[in-house]
């Protein structure tokens, strides 16, 4: 048993050192451009939690160290863009994808791939619901699904796992017991640090200056946006160059090569979930909204978050 299980460690090490961007970063063109500073290994033994979000722990990144991460994507009409913006200032980020958006468009799902960028996860649908509106049986079909489409969309096929062990939640909303099947497949749990709250109709001026001010307060962290949103779109190349002016640097995560652990950052004294405070005030709503939608067979909006 135990030789398997070390088999099978060294297999799964190699598959994702396969599958990963290349660890040294390609030679930008332009001198003053952001760029991306380093890249930082990420083990996702026993479903690593990060995100001070939704977790009392996160990354250990020094101060003025950003990941940027975006959710929901593929969609052409913003995602392009949102790869252009990051090329223009050779900048790496994570993409955490919904299946149906990467079966439909699979095109942008390779091209993330293809520039250095990392692809995760974000189940198949994105329910409003979340996956604490649906069975436990429900949820990992939709989870599966979704890893299944985002592999296909990404190298024309899929396996038992995961190509990229990196995962996130529609608006954070966990459960032990997913997060405990989760650990089992050793796939990583992605909150995040900082909200851009993009799903908010804002201007991209407005979006921007939310972000940075939250951003200067904290001084750094996992960043999330979100690559279908046009106000996200419009504001990005002006947010990358002011994080540029104000001297933040850009971390790319990949998944680990090796086994060493992931270097963390425990929560200050007194940490609390302010996910959980969130959906404590929106899951009436949502309750509100699966029976108007049981009742019309409709679909709904996605939930507020990620």
């Amino acid at each position: 048993m135990v030789r398997y299980s070390l088999l099978r460690m060294a297999a799964l090490a190699c598959l994702w050192a396969a599958t990963a961007p290349a660890l040294a970063q390609e030679a930008c063109s332009r001198a003053d451009a952001l760029g991306t500073s380093r890249v930082m290994e990420v083990n996702p033994k026993g479903g690593l939690k990060l995100g001070l979000k939704s977790y009392p722990q996160t990354l250990a990144l020094e101060k003025g160290e950003v990941v940027l991460t975006f959710d929901d994507g593929p969609l052409p009409a913003t995602t392009g863009p949102i790869l252009k913006a990051l090329d223009d200032e050779c900048v790496k980020a994570t993409f955490f994808l919904v299946g149906r958006n990467a079966q439909a468009n699979p095109v942008f799902v390779q091209r993330e791939i293809a520039r250095g960028h990392t692809v995760g996860h974000h189940t198949f649908s994105h329910p409003f619901i979340t996956m604490r509106g649906l069975s436990e049986a429900e949820a990992r079909a939709d989870m599966e699904r979704g890893f299944s489409a985002d592999d296909r969309a990404a190298y024309k096929d899929d396996g038992a796992a995961p190509r990229t062990p990196f995962f996130r939640y529609p608006g954070f909303a966990h459960t032990p017991e997913l997060n405990a099947w989760l650990a089992s497949r050793n796939i990583a749990i992605f909150g995040a640090d900082l909200w851009a709250s993009d799903w908010v109709d804002m201007s991209p001026q407005q979006t921007m200056e939310l972000l940075l001010m939250r951003l200067d307060h904290a001084g750094k962290g996992i960043i999330l946006l979100h690559d279908t949103r046009p106000q996200t779109a419009k504001m990005l190349p002006a947010l990358l160059r002011e994080l540029k002016m104000r001297g933040y640097k850009v971390v790319h995560i990949v998944p680990a090569r090796g086994d060493a652990p992931t270097a963390l950052t425990k929560a200050e004294s007194g940490w609390t979930s302010e996910t959980e405070a969130n959906i404590a005030k929106v899951w009436p709503k949502i309750l509100a909204e699966k029976r108007r939608a049981a009742k019309q067979g409709a679909g709904a909006a996605h939930p507020p978050g990620g």
